[in-house]
């Protein structure tokens, strides 16, 4: 029999090792699933992914309107001229036809808001996954006029892409 074929005494340790990380882990699942928000050993809570009501465009909007305002009167304490630049905002074209349909929230269930015609240069704020639409998980932020959620997959992108959220 040649070494190669028989498991040295590291190599069962190893896969010992492994095989207890493994069953630990799987054991651990149901707990982490059962609370949403766990606590560290020095009491402050993990950050999670976002909740919807996070990703609502009003939300964000307020946000980026309060940072704004923020900034403004930083600005006015310091006696600047101006306030500090706004946040980058970044631009696609319309590429659904006849229109791509607005919503208020990043997923294909969420009330509608609005539309914009094929070929239109949106404004796009940011960008966050949702729901799959056509294999493409990604949603804009878009700010022309209304704050609302278009999927990037009818949305391309005119320069750099946007940042996330």
């Amino acid at each position: 029999m040649s070494p190669l074929s028989r498991p040295s005494r590291f190599r069962r340790i190893g896969l010992c090792v492994a095989t207890g990380a493994l069953a630990a882990v799987t054991a651990a699942a149901p707990a982490l699933a059962a609370d949403p928000h766990p606590v560290d050993h020095r009491g402050e809570a993990h950050t999670s992914a976002p909740a919807s009501d996070e990703l609502s465009a009003s939300a964000l909007q307020r946000e980026y309107e309060a940072q704004q305002k923020e900034a403004r009167q930083e600005a006015q304490t310091q006696n600047q001229a101006k306030p500090q630049a706004p946040k980058k905002t970044y631009k696609g074209r319309v590429i659904a036809k006849p229109y791509l349909l607005l919503r208020d929230k990043p997923t294909r269930s969420s009330k509608v808001v609005g539309s914009v015609k094929y070929g239109t240069v949106v404004k796009i704020f940011c960008k966050t996954t949702g729901d799959n639409v056509d294999g493409n998980n990604r949603w804009y932020l878009l700010t022309d006029g209304t704050w609302a959620w278009g999927s990037a997959r009818y949305i391309e992108n005119i320069g750099a892409a946007p940042r996330f959220c």
